[in-house]
């Protein structure tokens, strides 16, 4: 048993994280495609339709489910084919709205913002409590550089659906970054008006650790002494203080339930594995049990080698 044991908990990428029947439909997509039928396109648009058609009246779960599969699909003809056969599905739109905008940031460029966009607005007719199509058209507004204001109104369209909504703080966190709009100090100013109101294990609790995290990639990446003495970036109270009440909290069995907390637990054990507390983060390589984010354990290279690594030097 303890065999098995351990070949389950063998690091692997896992973008559905604990979503079982996510995982599921991603491998009966992979098994249809590569089974060339006849027939094979209408296959997998049924295999998306109802699993989307099923998803619980949850909206975080369900920007989990939609984003992890916009990814999966962003080079795929399925989204593009669903929308033909079904153009006033809620579901079909978004999906293919937001696989545009995958392709986009992966080519650097949207192709067609302007048709994401129009996409994004009937799913607002349509289905007007989601926020999925808002955060869609705030990922177009980031990537087409539109007017401050606009930003920051599409952000509370979000939250006047979602208060809490993991996705939308993490996306404003990077517009606010000095790699985008922003600077270091409007990120802090950012989190100190968000951490006073948001409860500890609100959707969102992590977007602190992410502007952490990001400011000490911004440290190690301008090389020098600087980048010598980046591990110091987690010895300030405040941060030290945030690492330790999170380490102590964050993998309690029903602490969090959102649907990204396997995200959130591969970021604090990546922060606390530079911060040099290895033994605190043994238990929470414990709860991920080898299920793997790429970010942040890419930055070190191979992720999968670099979640071993600081996994091993817990033990």
């Amino acid at each position: 048993m303890a065999f098995l044991s351990n070949r389950s908990r063998r690091p692997r990428l896992a973008p559905e994280l604990d979503d079982v029947e996510l995982g599921k439909l991603l491998k009966r997509l992979i098994s249809t495609t590569r089974s060339s039928a006849f027939g094979t396109t209408d296959i997998c648009v049924a295999q998306l339709a109802r699993f989307l058609e099923e998803s619980p009246e949850d909206f975080d779960r369900r920007t989990h489910r939609l984003s992890v599969l916009a990814g999966f699909l962003s080079e795929s003809h399925l989204p593009a084919a669903w929308v033909t056969r079904d153009p006033r599905n809620p579901d079909a739109l978004l999906l293919q709205a937001w696989s545009e905008l995958e392709r986009g940031r992966t080519a650097g460029a949207l192709a067609d913002a302007s048709s994401v966009w129009k996409k994004c607005l009937l799913v607002t007719e349509l289905d007007p409590r989601d926020p999925g199509p808002w955060l869609v058209m705030l990922g177009v507004a980031r990537m087409e550089r539109y007017p401050n204001s606009d930003v920051f109104a599409i952000w509370n369209e979000i939250l006047t659906r979602d208060r809490w909504h993991r996705e939308a703080y993490l996306s404003m966190l990077a517009y606010l970054s000095p790699d985008e709009a922003g600077s270091t100090a409007q990120m802090v100013e950012f989190i100190d008006s968000v951490r006073i109101r948001m409860p500890a294990n609100a959707p969102c609790a992590a977007v602190e650790l992410t502007a952490d995290v990001m400011r000490y990639h911004g440290i190690v990446g301008r090389g020098g002494t600087e980048a010598l003495l980046a591990r110091n970036h987690w010895d300030s109270p405040q941060t030290a203080a945030y690492l330790e009440r999170a380490a102590a909290t964050w993998c309690q069995p029903a602490f969090f339930s959102h649907a990204a907390t396997l995200a959130d637990l591969n970021l604090l054990a990546y922060a606390m594995t530079v911060a040099n507390k290895r033994r605190e983060a043994a238990p929470l390589f414990d709860a991920i049990s080898g299920k793997v984010t790429a970010w942040p354990w890419r930055t070190q290279g191979d992720p999968l080698a670099a979640f071993e690594s600081a996994r091993s030097r817990t033990r």
